[in-house]
């Protein structure tokens, strides 16, 4: 095994260990989500977080803001799970994802040192949950409140690398959610339309950004 896969190889083993326990420590604090899923999707969360665990060591190596985006990965695909299912974003989650992730980001930037990153990716949370809450407040029926609530610390996140990554991941965004919208309506039969969650296609659109721009 090379230096260079050791790593990557190691993250997606623990990303598919924390999985399962962050899905475990959900149902224990709440439980009004109703339980824990089903063992297939337990799987597939497993295999996405590993997916993307291995994935951010490739994007950021041994760099001090890792951490701070292996959490992100954790949360936004068990937010996506809920929102997928039961159409919600619990605000304990939110909220966690927001806080954590401030708190390592900043941890990041006084050992590197990068403040001004940091600045960025306070204006960038503040600038993408002003952009979703004027658009749920003018279409409520597109965007809902947990929505709103998710720009911020996607919006931290992608502001930490850029204002790049924060222009591109707000609209990439709604891209994605057309398109995801366009296949769940395919699936489904034409005479039961259902609301689709926006919530993956945020989380989707921010890990694309977050990958491919440099």
């Amino acid at each position: 095994m090379t230096d260079g896969l050791a790593m990557p190889l190691l993250l997606a083993l623990a990303g598919l260990l924390l999985s399962p326990a962050a899905e475990f420590l959900i149902a224990r604090t709440l439980p009004r989500l109703g339980g824990l899923p089903s063992s297939g999707v337990r799987i597939t969360t497993a295999a996405v977080t590993a997916l993307l665990f291995a994935l951010l060591g490739w994007r950021f190596g041994m760099g001090a803001e890792l951490p701070a985006f292996l959490l992100l990965a954790l949360l936004g695909v068990q937010l996506s799970r809920i929102d997928f299912m039961l159409h919600l974003l619990p605000n304990r989650l939110v909220l966690t994802l927001l806080s954590g992730g401030l708190a390592l980001l900043a941890l990041s930037s006084s050992l590197e040192p990068g403040w001004t990153e940091l600045l960025r990716a306070l204006a960038g949370g503040f600038i993408l949950f002003a952009g979703y809450l004027i658009l749920g407040l003018i279409s409520p029926g597109s965007l809902g409140m947990g929505d709103v609530k998710l720009a911020a610390p996607l919006g931290m996140y992608l502001g930490y690398l850029g204002w790049q990554q924060v222009l591109f991941g707000g609209l990439l965004g709604f891209v994605v959610g057309g398109v995801l919208t366009l296949a769940m309506l395919r699936l489904r039969s034409a005479g039961k339309p259902a609301e689709t969650a926006h919530g993956p296609a945020m989380v989707l659109a921010a890990f694309a950004v977050i990958l491919a721009l440099h």
